[in-house]
């Protein structure tokens, strides 16, 4: 009897699987976001800016015409030429050098906080939705009280107390407060799904709370946490120029475009070019992951039709 019971759990979870991997379609469901997103145009635009804009930054040391730190004082302030397509600083330094190396330093920045926040929020959110009493009530309200925080002077008042102008002050800053709403999203999918029958199943097979939490329920949670995190790198690529436009992010002489925009309010009627380029880099980055993320939440929301 006890093996016809255990036969009959490993029979419900592998069609469940199936019934996961297939539909009535006969596409997995990944297959399905996939055709999705590659008919989604914004989004297929937004992921090809998006793809050009990280390989030109990650390529930049070595692709870009000159030296990010290069000075040529006989040359300063500069209009676009050939030589200089995006004109030069007020120390002669090539705008389009710095603007290249000023993507790779706001790209790190939006990629590695968009990381940490994921994995944060997956972890509290899902250790919360999963153990729930005690434990899911002390993690939602401390979410609550940081979310009640206005992020603005929040951001203002640690970028002033922690020490450091570099790229991991920033990310920390944004790590520390930005995990609450993927850990909300987790959280919230976690609560509707542990009670659905494979689940089940898998606890009465004797599977660990952390291997049913790992392999069962986490990975039916990657929509949201996706498409959260895409939309993380849009919004810490423009909380780091917010922040370094205010002198208090990256600092010099570390070029990004927050600092790059700083610096080129001084000389916008005369300069102009120092404070477009940069201004219209954030303008792209920040809208092609925008777009990116739109898409990505409707090829993976499971609600929609093929």
């Amino acid at each position: 009897m006890a093996g016809n019971a255990v036969g009959d759990l490993r029979a419900t979870l592998a069609a469940r699987r199936r019934e996961a991997r297939g539909g009535a379609t006969g596409l997995s469901y990944w297959q399905i976001a996939r055709r999705r997103f590659v008919h989604h145009r914004l989004a297929m635009a937004g992921g090809t800016v998006a793809l050009i804009l990280s390989v030109v930054a990650l390529l930049s040391p070595w692709i870009s015409p000159y030296a990010f730190d290069r000075l040529d004082l006989r040359d300063r302030k500069a209009a676009p030429t050939l030589s200089h397509p995006f004109g030069t600083d007020e120390l002669g330094r090539d705008a389009l050098t710095r603007v290249m190396h000023a993507g790779r330093v706001s790209l790190v920045v939006g990629y590695a906080t968009a990381v940490n926040i994921a994995l944060i929020g997956t972890v509290v959110g899902a250790v919360a939705g999963f153990h729930g009493g005690v434990i899911d009530s002390v993690f939602m309200r401390i979410v609550d009280v940081l979310l009640s925080v206005p992020t603005i002077p929040l951001y203002l008042i640690m970028s002033a107390l922690v020490p450091g102008g570099g790229v991991g002050r920033i990310v920390f800053i944004f790590t520390l407060f930005g995990w609450t709403t993927v850990a909300r999203l987790v959280r919230g999918q976690i609560l509707s799904l542990k009670s659905l029958d494979y689940v089940e199943s898998a606890r009465a097979m004797g599977a660990s709370e952390g291997r049913i939490i790992l392999r069962h329920l986490v990975p039916n949670t990657m929509a949201p946490i996706i498409v959260a995190a895409t939309l993380t790198v849009g919004n810490a690529i423009l909380g780091e120029s917010g922040l370094s436009y205010l002198g208090l992010g990256i600092q010099p002489p570390i070029p990004s475009w927050g600092n790059m925009l700083q610096r080129a309010q001084e000389y916008v009627w005369n300069a102009w070019w120092l404070a477009v380029f940069p201004g219209v880099f954030i303008f792209i980055t920040v809208l092609a992951f925008n777009f990116l993320g739109d898409g990505l939440r409707d090829a993976l929301d499971p609600r929609l039709k093929v």
